[in-house]
């Protein structure tokens, strides 16, 4: 098993950002820069064609460091960020481009299926990895709760089976913004952790009534649908149950 090996640091506002390897895998670790041990651990995954510190995902973890005292890991996706693109890679994102110059929305959700499920094949076994090796942490440590709590587009693709083959995520906060397929869905009914789902409702390439067949999927006694107006890329965080973490990541369970 591959340790955590930490590359660089800086510290801002009562933050510390450390930039981290496992193996090949590059990753950041937000941490509270006079925090508890073993504080819960949030895992975020950013969306396809971006990378782990996108402004938007870098100011989220900042904000659950600041609010809450939390730990928040992210990693670049296979073929984004500082990771290198593959032959396959480079081909599925030239087929997509070429899908949505010509129009061609059929081809281009074809492509993006593909795509999208073979970058979450490889993902969630490195998403298991690193998190193996966060734990061996001293401050992290085993018994750090753990929550999924910021996947929109591809982040929530490969999020949804993580959260499925993972029991050592609690709870977890999806997004839409990317087409739903049945091998999502099957990962989807095999979650019972408590989930919010935030679906954009103004997407123009993913039918809205799939992702809704994608929330309804989810065999969780607890989950809320969240929706907001919004496109593709513009996906609002407003309106979500803000104790909706909190309540599920402390160590002792406290009623809604």
């Amino acid at each position: 098993m591959h340790s955590v090996r930490f590359t660089a640091e800086t510290s801002s506002d009562g933050v510390v950002e450390r930039d981290f390897l496992v193996g090949e895998i590059p990753g950041v670790l937000w941490s509270p820069a006079a925090g508890s041990a073993h504080a819960p651990l949030v895992l975020m995954g950013h969306g396809g064609g971006l990378h782990k510190k996108t402004p938007a995902q870098a100011a989220r973890a900042r904000d659950l460091v600041t609010s809450h005292g939390y730990t928040v890991a992210a990693i670049d996706a296979p073929g984004h960020g500082e990771r290198p693109c593959s032959a396959d890679d480079e081909r599925a994102r030239t087929e997509m481009r070429e899908a949505v110059t010509g129009g061609d929305a059929d081809r281009f959700e074809s492509v993006s299926v593909r795509y999208t499920l073979d970058l979450a094949q490889r993902a969630v076994p490195e998403w298991q990895a690193t998190l193996d090796a966060l734990q061996e942490l001293p401050e992290i440590g085993a018994d750090a709760p753990i929550g999924y709590g910021g996947g929109i587009s591809l982040g929530t693709a490969i999020g949804i089976p993580l959260t499925a083959a993972d029991p050592r995520i609690r709870a977890a906060i999806f997004g839409g913004g990317f087409f739903v397929y049945e091998q999502l869905l099957a990962a989807a009914r095999q979650i019972t952790v408590p989930v919010q789902y935030l679906l954009p409702w103004d997407d123009q390439y993913v039918d809205r009534q799939s992702c809704i067949e994608l929330f309804d999927a989810f065999a969780s006694e607890e989950k809320t649908l969240h929706a907001n107006p919004g496109d593709h890329r513009r996906i609002r965080w407003v309106g979500l149950d803000e104790g909706f973490l909190p309540r599920h990541l402390s160590r002792v369970n406290t009623p809604a």
